[in-house]
């Protein structure tokens, strides 16, 4: 195509078809009803258009340099922009980014420092190297001096001169006054007359000024009788600030007055409504005579007063009305159950050594004075009869029902809770006292006190010098402690075993906890600061002496050796480490002495470690060593008469109790157990019941004839050799039936406890057997009913967890993984490869460049579009630079065209009046 741009433009539309010859009516009409075609023309129209629009602009699209590449080197189909050769469209792409910034960048451009809002302008608010003191601080400093350096010099309410601040005019102070200040520059010399008024603003104010200040130069000259000098402004305004001041006062003193008038109006108002509610009543005669009684909101005053004077009295016999004690603390509570111990202690040693209680004497002669006729005898009597009926029931109402039970009555298996005096609290435990039974306890302590304090001052009175040191007038040695329990109230904390004996020397031993309660409460560690490691020597002390407790072992002593037990838990939370301490130094003797003879106190050490330390840890300092020493002796004690085989067994029931949570399996617990089993049996067993190690069993160890033997269960006492050497031939056979039936029922739980492990089919097998074998029939015959029922039982439940352990197994097998393809060498070729792609062996490498040549790429994209924006930006500001330009320069045109034409007017007006006067002339 050749010729110009435009000549161009007219063939292309000619081309298209777009223009051409002019219709005829006959075709516009055909093409009209030919609804179709006319559609689908101007489609083609639109398409044909755009096409033109695109050939013409070749500024629009972005084209490679060299022309379109070949598609030699991709498999890609090329569509028809690409085939021409067009990478883009910038002026559209622009276009676009400009509308972009235009809804965004520029609204925020046209919202900044124009959004309302509160802002936080308090000091140090966003600074976090400032703590929240350091900030309230600086915010009151800055607060004082913002109000120290507050003034106005037009405040009205401020009756001090300004100091400083003054107007000012060329360095000089502007004064108001008529010495040498700056006067105002008011004159009426330089006004009109007021007859050439044109009736304009500043005319009316100018005389409405003239009019004030003659007013107020008449008033002035009223007042003196003489014309005064005019007020300067200064003057006006202290006069309008003292008018100001008056005023406010004035409406001060009337909002008094009314709040006081409103104040009497208020008392007033019960009365006046009372009056106003009130019924009349006819007329007594007393009320004709005028002596009428007073009616106080219908009620007589008489009668009003005796019912006030009751709610008074009611009110101050409430208990709620009273103050309450405040809290104690644990130290005040320690301090306290000290003083009282040794408080008691002394009394106890004055009784003891017969020495009469000063205290006791004067509160007896100030309070119960001693009548005529009346021996101290009697006295004491009386007063013992008292006491007695006051303890058994004060009130005659019984003894009443006791609302809390103890955690023992409850059956809790807490370690806390032994039987303590309820004047006493272990340390660190969490048992709480009822307040009524240590009152009423209490109670009966000071009764017990005060009446051996009147037996020794009776008989001290009556004994002569040589009949006082008679034994026979002597208090009993096993009276040493005076309390209700025969214990002393104070003792010195001993440090060690041997401080510890001389200290209970000649107390019972079921007595001990009483004292270990005393010296807790005494020697408590909030009272001084040495005494937590005395307690930690103590309580170290304690465990061994509970060891030596279990060697001398009696039956009646079990309670108080749990209970010495519980003290050792309690002091454990305090003290662990020096518990633990202590629990490893037995632990250590018991190792290096007897291993494999472990005594009564031994057992209960291992006891009492199973109760203070978690058995369930996987590795415990404490609790490792015993389990160990537990397995030691059932893995290769071999028995040699019926207390091995009872501590054998004491030591299979704590080992599962070790075992209850964590479920660990022993070995040498189901080994001792089944051995047991086959040593005690009858008969021997003609074949192997399993792979546990049997041990020949000692002479007279099997069981012989105990049909008619009665079971019953193991105690401490078994586990004494002395003792069961003692026992007679029917009492052994007993021993030997309750060994028995004890180690089937450990079985029983020990499968209960394993029967989720994998191998116990494997490990319970043998002792079905051998639980089978105890049931034949030549065992059976030597065994009593109650034992062979319990042995039946066993064997059900035995083999029902066997069943199920062998149901829920499922045969090996290999894992499951997904087929692994194997390592090839074989050159790796790419179907759809492009040259223009790296291709690196190494994926994280590859990687790594992706990701940096992403990064790359998106930093220079970020600073394109920043480029853009700053740009962008830049076009705004200046276009409302331009816009507020000609805007200033309109209305700078404006007012100069205004003042020249008001010159202009001045000009004439002065070339008037000119002319005027010289027409006059």
């Amino acid at each position: 195509m050749a010729g110009s741009q435009l000549k161009r433009l007219k063939a292309s539309l000619k081309d298209q078809g777009i223009i051409g010859p002019q219709q005829s009516k006959k075709q516009k009409r055909k093409n009209a009803l030919d609804a179709k075609a006319n559609s689908d023309k101007r489609l083609n129209r639109s398409e044909a258009l755009e096409g033109i629009r695109e050939q013409f602009n070749p500024f629009q699209f972005k084209t490679n340099a060299r022309g379109p590449k070949f598609d030699v080197t991709t498999s890609k189909p090329a569509n028809d922009r690409a085939a021409r050769g067009i990478n883009g469209r910038p002026g559209l792409a622009k276009s676009i980014g400009e509308e972009k910034r235009r809804q965004t960048l520029l609204a925020e451009m046209q919202r900044r420092n124009k959004v309302g809002g509160l802002v936080d302008r308090r000091f140090g608010e966003n600074d976090p190297t400032m703590t929240l003191e350091d900030k309230m601080i600086e915010r009151f400093t800055r607060e004082q001096q913002r109000n120290h350096k507050k003034s106005s010099l037009f405040d009205l309410e401020d009756d001090d001169e300004p100091s400083e601040g003054f107007l000012t005019h060329g360095g000089k102070a502007i004064l108001f006054g008529d010495a040498e200040g700056v006067q105002d520059d008011f004159a009426e010399e330089d006004l009109p007359s007021g007859d050439e008024s044109d009736g304009s603003h500043a005319e009316k104010r100018r005389l409405k000024r003239l009019r004030l200040e003659q007013t107020e130069e008449e008033e002035s000259a009223e007042e003196d009788g003489q014309p005064e000098r005019k007020k300067t402004k200064k003057e006006i305004y202290e006069e309008i600030i003292a008018k100001s001041k008056l005023h406010k006062y004035e409406r001060q003193a009337a909002k008094e007055e009314d709040g006081e008038l409103r104040a009497e109006l208020d008392k007033a108002l019960p009365e006046l409504q009372s009056l106003l509610f009130q019924r009349p009543k006819p007329q007594s005669k007393d009320a004709e005579d005028g002596n009428a009684p007073v009616i106080i909101a219908g009620v007589e005053k008489t009668v009003l007063d005796k019912e006030y004077d009751v709610r008074v009295k009611q009110l101050a016999a409430d208990k709620r009305a009273q103050p309450a004690e405040r809290t104690k603390t644990d130290e005040e509570k320690a301090k306290e159950e000290s003083k009282r111990l040794k408080e008691l202690e002394e009394k106890r040693m004055k009784r003891m050594r017969g020495e009469a209680d000063e205290s006791e004497d004067e509160e007896m002669e100030d309070d119960e004075p001693v009548p005529a006729g009346k021996g101290t005898s009697n006295i004491h009597a009386e007063r013992m009869a008292m006491i007695d009926h006051g303890d058994d029931d004060e009130f005659g109402l019984g003894e009443g029902i006791k609302l809390r039970p103890t955690a023992t009555e409850l059956g809790f298996d807490d370690e806390d809770d032994f039987l303590i005096d309820d004047d006493l609290v272990a340390s660190g435990s969490d048992l709480e006292l009822d307040s009524d039974e240590y009152g009423s306890e209490q109670e009966e302590e000071d009764s017990e006190q005060e009446s051996d304090s009147d037996d020794d001052e009776f008989t001290k009175g009556l004994l002569t010098g040589n009949e006082s040191k008679d034994s026979a007038f002597q208090i009993p040695a096993d009276r040493k402690g005076d309390d209700k329990d025969g214990v002393p109230y104070t003792f010195p904390c001993p440090q060690n075993h041997e401080e510890l004996l001389k200290t209970f020397q000649g107390i019972e031993v079921t007595k001990l906890p009483i004292a270990v309660q005393r010296i807790r409460a005494l020697y408590h560690p909030k009272l001084d600061s040495r005494n937590k490691e005395r307690l930690g020597n103590f309580s170290h002390a304690l465990i061994q002496h509970v060891a030596y407790l279990g060697n001398s072992f009696e039956p009646h002593w079990f309670p108080t050796l749990e209970s010495l037990l519980r003290h050792i838990h309690s002091l454990a939370k305090t003290f662990p480490i020096e518990v633990a301490k202590g629990y490893r130094t037995c632990l250590q003797e018991m190792e290096k002495e007897r291993p494999l003879a472990l005594s009564v106190g031994d057992l209960v050490l291992l006891t009492g470690i199973g109760t203070t330390f978690p058995t369930s840890d996987h590795f415990h300092q404490v609790v490792t060593p015993a389990m160990l020493s537990i397995g030691r002796y059932l893995g290769q004690k071999i028995p040699q008469n019926l207390a091995d085989y009872a501590t054998g067994t004491y030591l299979s029931i704590l080992a599962l109790q070790y075992q209850q949570l964590s479920k660990r399996y022993v070995p040498e617990l189901i080994n001792f157990c089944l051995n047991t089993l086959c040593s005690l049996a009858p008969r021997k067993p003609t074949e192997k019941l399993g792979s546990f190690p049997v041990h020949q069993p000692a002479p007279g160890i099997r069981i012989q004839g105990a049909v008619r033997n009665p079971l019953r269960k193991l105690t401490c006492a078994d586990c004494q050799p002395d003792h069961v050497a003692s026992l007679n031939p029917e009492e052994a056979t007993t021993l030997k039936l309750a060994i028995v039936s004890t180690a089937a029922s450990i079985l029983k739980s020990a499968a209960d406890t394993w029967h989720k492990h994998a191998a116990f089919s494997e490990t319970f097998s043998p002792a079905t057997l051998v639980l089978s074998h105890l049931l034949t029939t030549q065992n059976k015959a030597h065994l009593p009913v109650p034992l062979t029922t319990k042995l039946q039982d066993s064997v059900a439940a035995l083999s029902r967890l066997l069943a199920l352990s062998r149901l829920a197994r499922r045969p090996l097998e290999l894992h499951h993984h997904r087929p692994l393809a194997i390592r090839t060498y074989v050159p790796k070729f790419e179907d759809a490869f492009d040259p223009t792609k790296h291709y690196d062996p190494d994926r994280e490498r590859a990687e790594l460049a992706k990701l940096r040549a992403e990064h790359k790429r998106e930093r220079k994209g970020a600073m394109r579009e920043l480029r853009k924006d700053a740009a962008f930006m830049a076009r705004e500001n200046l276009r409302a630079k331009k816009v507020r330009d000609e805007a200033y320069e309109k209305k700078y045109k404006r007012l100069v065209a205004e003042i020249q034409g008001e010159e202009g007017h001045a000009a004439n007006e002065y070339a008037k009046e000119k002319a005027l006067r010289k027409k006059k002339r």
